[in-house]
């Protein structure tokens, strides 16, 4: 049986195929299109899904759509009356959706009448907990999503067991931490789609003085989302969606300064602003969580939406409440709806029995030897000024790891991309973690990006406890640890300015070549830790061979492995 699942014309437009209870495919659509968080109709990550399978459109049994307008439909109306234009765009939206099954078809060329496929209509936050718990590996655990917004709710809750779940709770609009969070980042000058994490690395340099002044539920005259709707454009694929303004002018009166402008230079109090931010927020999930525990008896939680992207609170939830095993999907926010609604199709209206692991996050597409190759001699690398080798494993893990070793910065490129917004060793920017220059390094020559922000260590699984003051398995970057004090002088390159390190924890069975380089790297330094970064400079992370070996001309990046092509400058 073949379900696919698609969010589509809303942020992080995707899609995903499950085939008999396993996952063969998902993919972003920037990946194809190389438009950040693209929106609108993913007809190339459809078409990608459908090819790895080796099926048409005619074979799909369900198409599964994380979208339910009859959700929460008096609120709906409630709203629709107060803020007409919101409900007018609200409208142009969900028009867009109701016309799925001719996009699709329209998509691939095909008569809509053809499409023998059942379509559903699953609700947004039953999809995000779907999508985590489901191809979780526990059999009970604790639900919770949490985000801005998705059919008027902010967050759900509940419990699963086996292949069910059952919803506990909601927190209906407006009241919701993803546009607290989103509002705030604003206020402090980030005004980008997707800008929040930006802000959860700049609570490191403040104190939490404003705290006092960042309650929940909001304080709705400090915000306008409830009065206009949270302006937001993403129907069309070809732009990276945008927000309109989410705070008031309250907001400025009651911190005492006005809004700070992107181009003005960030100050102390926008610093304490960020941390009291994240202080609040950590207080309401970390509480939202203990209390969930308390209710479910479980000690498992599985979680996902936007908030759940913030390693620095999940990285204290072992401290702040019962929980013994964490669970966050890789692709958290609102492109993980594609395996969400899938997979809640399978399990919730189906009945089917649980038979699926997500252990690891390479799900996009791969391109074959002869791709690369092909890509190679297309290149200008070709042409001169670069030594080109393809090498042996061994040989290529030897000298890889030497030559990161020297300080120099190289581009690790190995077969299916990444699903989620990480880079996790196949789509990868690899560095020495143990020159803490390297962080200005990569932001000059590679990144350009604010350096508060910090960078990711990989680090082999086994050895996550000898480094680091826990060793729950981080799979996903997606939980922030203390570097243990004493090692800290050893890898400063990623670990931030509060001790911290958002860590990856990688293992053999996940990514065998990833896990060798590393390992390759430990026998010639005494270090089992790279510094990883995502393989992009301002756009997607590289998806094609020819993305990787454009990126590389026109950085300063030092070598490219692609596949078992070493490149490097002569």
């Amino acid at each position: 049986m073949n379900i696919l699942g698609i969010n589509a014309y809303h942020g992080n437009a995707s899609a995903a195929l499950v085939c008999d209870g396993k996952l063969i495919a998902a993919v972003e659509e920037e990946r194809f299109n190389r438009v950040k968080y693209a929106a609108g109709f993913p007809a190339a990550a459809i078409r990608y899904c459908l090819q790895e399978a080796g099926i048409t459109l005619a074979d799909l049994d369900h198409v599964a759509v994380p979208r339910n307008p009859y959700a929460r439909l008096g609120t709906k109306l409630f709203y629709a009356l107060r803020m007409p234009s919101f409900a007018r765009e609200r409208a142009r939206v969900i028009s867009k959706f109701t016309g799925i099954p001719a996009a699709l078809a329209w998509a691939f060329d095909s008569d809509p009448g053809k499409i023998a496929a059942k379509f559903h209509r699953v609700e947004h936050h039953q999809a995000h907990l779907a999508s985590t718990f489901f191809v979780s590996p526990f059999e009970n655990a604790a639900l919770l999503s949490a985000d801005g917004l998705g059919d008027f709710a902010s967050s759900m809750w509940g419990l699963g067991s086996g292949n069910r779940m059952r919803i506990d709770g909601s927190i209906a609009f407006p009241h919701s931490l993803g546009l607290y969070y989103s509002a705030v980042t604003q206020y402090l000058g980030f005004l980008k789609f997707g800008d929040e994490y930006k802000v959860m690395g700049l609570a490191a340099y403040g104190q939490p003085a404003y705290l006092g002044d960042f309650g929940f539920k909001l304080g709705l005259e400090y915000f306008t989302h409830h009065k206009t709707g949270p302006e937001m454009s993403w129907a069309e694929a070809d732009k990276t969606p945008t927000l309109g303004k989410m705070f008031s002018e309250e907001m400025s009166r009651l911190l005492k300064s006005p809004a700070r402008q992107p181009e003005e230079p960030l100050e102390q109090r926008h610093r304490d602003m960020a941390s009291s931010l994240q202080a609040r927020l950590e207080e309401v999930y970390l509480g939202m969580l203990k209390k969930l525990a308390e209710e479910t008896k479980v000690k498992a939680v599985c979680m996902a939406g936007g908030v759940a992207f913030n390693c620095v609170a999940n990285g204290k939830i072992f401290e702040a409440t019962p929980f013994e095993k964490v669970y966050v999907h890789p692709a958290a926010g609102d492109a993980g709806l594609a395996v969400g609604a899938a997979y809640y199709v399978w399990h919730q209206i189906l009945g089917r029995p649980r038979s699926f692991v997500m252990d690891h996050a390479y799900w996009g597409p791969s391109y074959s030897g002869v791709a690369v190759k092909t890509a190679i001699q297309a290149s200008s690398v070709s042409q001169g000024g670069h030594t080109i080798a393809e090498l042996r494993d061994e040989e290529l893990f030897r000298r890889t790891a030497a030559i990161i070793a020297e300080g120099k910065i190289l581009g690790w490129y190995q077969g299916r991309a990444e699903w989620g917004p990480r880079a996790l060793g196949n789509r990868s920017i690899v560095a020495d973690p143990r020159r803490a220059e390297m962080k200005e390094i990569l932001n000059r020559r590679i990144k350009h990006r604010e350096i508060f922000r910090p960078f990711a260590p990989s680090i082999l699984a086994e050895k996550t406890g000898e480094w680091f003051e826990k060793s729950h398995p981080s799979p996903f970057m997606n939980l922030a640890y203390p570097v243990l004090p004493a090692k800290r002088d050893n890898i400063p390159a990623p670990t931030h300015v509060d001790g911290t390190g958002r860590l990856q924890t990688v293992t053999h069975e996940a990514n065998p070549r990833y896990y060798a380089l590393i390992q390759e790297f430990e026998r010639q330094t005494g270090v089992p830790v790279v510094l990883n970064t995502s393989f992009n400079d301002n756009e997607p992370i590289v998806c094609r061979p020819e993305e990787a070996l454009d990126c590389y001309l026109r950085t300063q990046m030092d070598a490219l492995v692609l596949g078992n092509f070493l490149i490097t400058h002569a």
